[in-house]
């Protein structure tokens, strides 16, 4: 993130702090957008007729926002959007994964997986660490009864 100077409008190099939560919080958003991207994909895989509304309900995001992210993969050529020919709605449709998209969904699998590991594992440590200081704590309240 940039600073402009405003007596001078020169534009001063940001401080290394701000490099970091900038990268920190685009790394952040990337790994959202990837996750919100394979579970499109993997209800998509299972259901490619179920509708974007209850797709947005499944993945626990807006429609709006559900909309984006099928365009995004279309373009990318993971998705392909087709009429559910058997449908007494002619105005269905499917959303079905290309080979590529399969190829990508099986990459973000290994990724995704390894992602919720880690933040299993970072949980997991936190629950013990208060754990411990809920036990601290009690034992020290019963000191404090004592005296």
């Amino acid at each position: 993130m940039a600073v402009a100077c405003p007596n001078s409008y020169q534009t001063l190099p940001p401080m290394e702090s701000e490099t970091i939560n900038a990268r920190t919080t685009v790394s952040r958003q990337s790994k959202i957008q990837e996750d919100t991207y394979y579970r499109v994909m993997r209800l998509l895989q299972g259901q490619p007729d179920m509708s974007q509304r209850d797709l947005a309900d499944k993945v626990g995001i807006s429609l709006g926002a559900l909309n984006y992210c099928l365009k995004a993969l279309m373009d990318k050529g993971f998705v392909k959007l087709e009429n559910f020919q058997n449908s007494k709605h002619k105005f269905k449709y499917a959303y079905i994964l290309t080979p590529a998209g399969m190829a990508q969904k099986v990459a973000m699998t290994g990724r995704f997986l390894k992602r919720k590991l880690e933040e299993y594992e970072a949980l997991k440590n936190e629950i013990e660490a208060l754990k411990a200081e809920v036990s601290d704590d009690q034992a020290d309240g019963q000191k404090t009864q004592k005296a």
